[in-house]
């Protein structure tokens, strides 16, 4: 349907991808024990991860099956996990359980009546370890389908450590505060912001985090569900804000049109690869991740970040992103594949994961040093903390026509605004004619 939001590099290439590939149909599968109330039974696990992803998830299927007895199989869907999985339905080979990267996915899903509803020992399991609007992200017309394993904090400001002290700039406490250390990173010879332009996906974070911030988290609902117009006056306030940044070569490394070029995987290169062109980069915690791994940097020592600041008198944004297992009644296994949601809900679970690294956890009982460094600790830290506050990648919420196409509807229309900031109105007119047409109202 669109880019996943959590696995935005899943991507370091093609090829990671073909290993990957090549690894599952090769085997690799988590070896059941001998024993077990589930020994003999198969639970197959459909999932857009790739690469590290996909192998430190098969740890935690290989501690379900050590418990149950359980086979498992980790089956790539690629990044349409629509398409795939409804051609796994009408084949008859339906997975037992998916891992859905979308709110809007998960919806379709139910709303074609292919989702069991967790079982009342998941369901009160996420209740005391999960934080309420995690819930309702995986609600549909009151039936909870959707546990959220993986979880995303996309509120995070990443730097080198190195262009901060050369330029005497601390870490902001505010978007004012933020706007004068990037120009004063400038006038000391690195621009602010690595922006990856190229990737819309990127400005919608942009955008989601000034918005959540500065319009409060009601307003960020209803636009999200487009119960208010992308017209109304906080959307304007919101992108005029935004300009703020857009239109300052000072702040964007190279201008717009650099900007435009720059992929996620460049913008993160620009700040820490080996011909440092940016000081900062804005986006998810798992920048920290492709620092480390692409660049040999290491997270909380030459890799580290703030958060996103507060904007005016707003409170500082948490956005989010996740993927949420889930069930399908028509798989051969359905309750195995509910016995592992079961598993997926417990601090047990989520601490396999947390311990090889490039893993956040909303669930508020994995213990802290479960996780592999300081830095991940403190970012799920901040995600547990933010509690009902947290809101869900707005674009992932919408109909992929309008937040999550290539070329198209909001992706597109921010480039736009990239290219040419100057008029905020006129961005938030076309806004609302691309997602009045996507939602149908």
């Amino acid at each position: 349907m669109r880019r996943p939001s959590l696995t935005t590099l899943r991507a370091t290439g093609a090829l990671t991808a073909a290993l990957a590939l090549a690894l599952t149909a090769c085997g690799g599968d988590a070896d059941p024990k001998s024993g077990g109330e589930l020994a003999g039974t198969t639970v197959t696990v459909a999932g857009v991860w790739t690469g590290g992803e996909q192998k430190n998830f098969k740890k935690v299927l290989d501690a379900f099956s050590a418990k149950t007895g359980a086979k498992t199989v980790f089956v790539p869907s690629g990044d349409n996990v629509s398409t795939f999985v409804g051609s796994k339905i009408e084949g008859g080979n339906a997975p037992e359980v998916v891992l859905v990267p979308q709110v809007g996915v998960l919806r379709q899903f139910a709303e074609a009546g292919w989702l069991t509803p967790l079982s009342e020992k998941t369901a009160t399991t996420a209740a005391g370890n999960l934080a309420p609007v995690w819930k309702e992200y995986g609600t549909v017309d009151g039936a909870y389908y959707g546990l959220y394993f993986k979880a995303a904090h996309k509120s995070t400001v990443w730097y080198a450590p190195d262009a901060l002290e050369q330029a005497g700039v601390a870490e902001p406490k505010s978007w004012d505060e933020l706007l004068a250390s990037g120009r004063t990173l400038a006038d000391s010879g690195r621009p602010a912001f690595a922006v990856a332009g190229e990737d819309g996906w990127t400005l919608t974070d942009w955008f989601e985090n000034v918005y959540l911030s500065q319009a409060g988290p009601e307003n960020y609902d209803l636009l999200a569900r487009h119960e208010l117009k992308w017209t109304d006056p906080s959307v304007v306030t919101a992108l005029t804000t935004l300009a703020e940044v857009f239109k300052d070569e000072r702040l964007v490394a190279g201008g717009a049109a650099e900007a435009l070029r720059t992929d996620f995987p460049g913008s993160v290169e620009k700040v820490f690869g080996p011909e440092p062109k940016a000081a900062l980069v804005y986006e998810g915690d798992f920048v920290g991740g492709v620092a480390r791994d692409e660049f040999g940097r290491k997270p909380g020592e030459d890799a580290k970040f703030f958060p996103f600041p507060p904007v005016g008198s707003g409170k500082a944004p948490v956005v989010s992103g996740g993927d949420a297992a889930v069930v399908l009644k028509d798989a051969k296994n359905a309750d195995a594949g509910m016995r592992l949601l079961e598993f997926l809900a417990t601090p047990e679970a989520a601490e396999v994961w947390a311990g090889a690294g490039g893993f956040l956890s909303p669930n508020k009982d994995v213990k802290p040093e479960a996780y592999a460094d300081d830095t991940a600790r403190a970012t799920a830290a901040s995600l547990v903390a933010a509690g009902d506050t947290v809101r869900f990648d707005m674009s992932d919420q919408a109909p992929a026509a309008f937040g999550g196409t290539k070329g198209a509807g909001e992706w597109k229309l921010l480039q736009d605004f990239l290219r040419d900031p100057s008029d905020p109105k006129r961005t938030a007119a076309a806004l609302e004619a691309a997602a009045a047409k996507a939602y149908g109202n």
